[in-house]
C-alpha cells in the first residue's frame, strides 16, 4: 500500500465510522479537509478577490451583471441631462417604480419554478376596478376593500394554478387565458366611462399617493428607515453567526459582518439624504421595500422557500423528496395574484381612479423585463427576489432618462428589449459556463 494513500475525513466532525481510503484501508491516517470558505477568509482581501473572479469564470454572476449596467445607464443619462441624478428625479425613480415592481415580486416566484404567468397585468387592473367598485359604487370601508382586493388576486392566481398543476393545462395557456377574461372582466365593470374617480383621502389610495410620505415628516422617516435597515442587518448577521458557531459549521467572522453592515449603512444613509433634499420617502416606495425584505426571508429562511428553489430546480427530485409539488405550483400562482392585486392598488393610488389603461399596455412585459433584468432566471431554481428592485431601477431608470431627453415612446420600448435581450443572454450564457464548470 501507498504510504501516500489517506482517508479523507469530514471537515466538522472528522472521519466517519468505517472510512476507508482508495486502497481499503481503515487504518490510514485521515486527511483534515478544510471547508474551502474558510481558506478564502484566512487569505483575507486576496482570498476574496480569488472567490469572485472563481465565481465569475465558473459562470456565478450574481448581480454583477445589473449592477455595471445600472452604472452605466446612469452615467450616459447624467451626461446628457444634468437632472437625471438630481435629487427630484431620483425620488420620481423611487416612487414610480414602486407599481410594476410590486407585480415583479410575485413574478419571481412563478420564474422560479421555470414558469411564466402572463395575467399579472390584467389581474391588477381589474383588482384597482373591484376596489374601485366597492368603495364607490357600494361605500364599502376602504381598508376592508382592500383586504377583499388582495384575497381576489390570489384566489384568481390560485385557479390558474389548480388548472396548471392539477388539470395539466400548461402556465402559459392558462395565464394567457387569464389575461383576455380578467381584461374583459375590468371592461365590462368600468363601464362605458371607462372609469371610476376614487376619493383620494380613501384610506389606502391617499396612503399611496405620490404626496404622501412616510410617517409625514420626511426627514425624520427617512433617517429612521435608514437607521432601522442596519440595526436589523447587524441583528440578523450576528444573529446566523451565533447560530452557525453553535452548530460547528463555517460562519462569517464579525469584522467581515460590520464591513458589510457598514457598506450598507453608507448605502442607507446616502439615498436618505438624497431623498430629503427632494420630498422624503414615499409610502409606496416603503412598502415596497418592507415587501422585499418579507419575501426574501420566506424565501431564503423558511421551508416554503426551500421547496420552491426544488420544484424550480428539478420536478421529479422534488417529487422524490417528498414535496406536493401541486401544492407549491398553486400556491405559488396564488402569490403571484395577490401581488399583482397590490401592484394595482399602486396603480389606483398614482391616479386615484381606476381606468382603462391599469395593468395594460406594456406593464406586463416591463414586470417579467424587470424580474429577469434583475438576475431572476427563466430557466427556473435560481434568482432572488431583490432582483424586482434591481430590475425595476434599471427599466424605471431608461424611462425617466429618455422623458428627460424628450425622446420618443418607440426607443424605449427599443431599448428596454435589447436590454431584456441581454440579460437573457448572460443568464444562458452563465448556466453553460457552470455546467461546464460542474457546478449546474
Amino acid at each position: 500500500m501507498s504510504d501516500t494513500s489517506k482517508t479523507l475525513s469530514n471537515p466538522i466532525t472528522g472521519p466517519a465510522p468505517g472510512e476507508e481510503n482508495a486502497a481499503g484501508d481503515p487504518t490510514a491516517a485521515p486527511i483534515t479537509v478544510v471547508d474551502p470558505r474558510l481558506l478564502v477568509r484566512e487569505e483575507g482581501l486576496k482570498g476574496y478577490w480569488t472567490e469572485f473572479t472563481r465565481k465569475v469564470k465558473g459562470g456565478e454572476l450574481g448581480s454583477l451583471p445589473v449592477v455595471v449596467g445600472l452604472v452605466i445607464i446612469w452615467t450616459i443619462f447624467q451626461s446628457q441631462n444634468s437632472r437625471f441624478l438630481s435629487a427630484d428625479n431620483l425620488s420620481n425613480i423611487s416612487y414610480y417604480l414602486s407599481a410594476t415592481g410590486m407585480l415583479a415580486i410575485g413574478l419571481v416566484f412563478v420564474l422560479l419554478l421555470g414558469e411564466i404567468d402572463l395575467s399579472v397585468g390584467s389581474v391588477s387592473g381589474l383588482a384597482s376596478t373591484i376596489f374601485a367598485v366597492f368603495v364607490v359604487d357600494h361605500s364599502m370601508n376602504p381598508w376592508l376593500g382592500l383586504a377583499l382586493t388582495i384575497v381576489t388576486g390570489a384566489l384568481i392566481g390560485a385557479l390558474h394554478g389548480w388548472f396548471f398543476a392539477k388539470i395539466g393545462v400548461p402556465a402559459f395557456v392558462v395565464t394567457l387565458a387569464g389575461f383576455l377574461g380578467w381584461n374583459g372582466l375590468m371592461l365590462w365593470l368600468l363601464g362605458s366611462s371607462g372609469t371610476i374617480n376614487i376619493p383620494s383621502d380613501a384610506g389606502p389610495i391617499h396612503l399611496l399617493g405620490q404626496s404622501s410620505f412616510f410617517m409625514d415628516q420626511a426627514i425624520v422617516g427617512a433617517y429612521l428607515l435608514a437607521g432601522l435597515g442596519v440595526i436589523l442587518s447587524l441583528v440578523g448577521n450576528f444573529g446566523e453567526q451565533r447560530r452557525r458557531k453553535a452548530a460547528g459549521v463555517p460562519f462569517r467572522p464579525t469584522s467581515e459582518i460590520l464591513l458589510r453592515v457598514g457598506l450598507l449603512a453608507v448605502a442607507s444613509f446616502v439615498t436618505a439624504v438624497v431623498l430629503n433634499n427632494a420630498s422624503g420617502v414615499s409610502n409606496a416606495l416603503v412598502i415596497f421595500l418592507a415587501a422585499l425584505a418579507i419575501v426574501d426571508f420566506v424565501l431564503r429562511r423558511t421551508t416554503f422557500g426551500r421547496k420552491v428553489f426544488a420544484v424550480g430546480g428539478g420536478i421529479e427530485a422534488a417529487r422524490r423528496a417528498g414535496i406536493n409539488v401541486p401544492l407549491i405550483r398553486i400556491t405559488v400562482f396564488a402569490i403571484a395574484g395577490g401581488f399583482a392585486a397590490v401592484g394595482g392598488m399602486f396603480f389606483a393610488g398614482q391616479t386615484a381612479s381606476a381606468t382603462l389603461n391599469a395593468g395594460g399596455g406594456n406593464t406586463l412585459m416591463l414586470a417579467i423585463a424587470a424580474a429577469v433584468i434583475g438576475g431572476t432566471s427563466l430557466f427556473g431554481g435560481r434568482g432572488s427576489v431583490w432582483s424586482a428592485l434591481l430590475g425595476m431601477l434599471v427599466i424605471q431608470s431608461i424611462q425617466t432618462g429618455l422623458d428627460l431627453l424628450n425622446m420618443n415612446t418607440s426607443i424605449q420600448y427599443m431599448i428596454t428589449g435589447g436590454v431584456l435581450l441581454g440579460a437573457v443572454v448572460i443568464d444562458s450564457v452563465s448556466r453553460r459556463s457552470q455546467k461546464a464548470a460542474g457546478r449546474a
